[in-house]
């Protein structure tokens, strides 16, 4: 679902923020990971991206280990129930942790409906 959500953007998008990145799906966030996003539940965490957001990036930015974008499968399960569109959910989730790369805050991302 991850790669079908990824292929839902344009061609444009994706050649610019999918360059060095890794897309992971894990379970669930393990306790570190969701205390570094100030979330104290790990199934409250849907994603997390690390790394280093293009408004960052300078002349010195040179090509290392990529940067993660890690999807959380079954917190993403719990939210959207029996009933709901997984599918969505998940390309929502990526785009938001798509945002943070880009440089995007909390407070933004939710400005934009992501």
């Amino acid at each position: 679902m991850v790669e079908e959500a990824l292929e839902g953007f344009p061609e444009e998008f994706r050649r610019l923020v999918l360059d060095n990145l890794a897309v992971v799906v894990e379970d669930v966030a393990s306790p570190r990971e969701a205390r570094s996003a100030g979330v104290e539940d790990p199934m409250m965490l849907l994603g997390l991206y690390t790394g280093v957001p293009f408004t960052r990036w300078g002349r010195g930015h040179y090509m290392g280990p990529p940067d993660v974008i890690r999807i959380y499968r079954l917190p993403i399960l719990a939210e959207v129930g029996r009933e709901g569109d997984v599918l969505e959910k998940v390309r929502q989730v990526v785009l938001h942790e798509l945002g943070h790369r880009a440089g995007l805050d909390e407070r933004r991302l939710r400005e934009l409906g992501v």
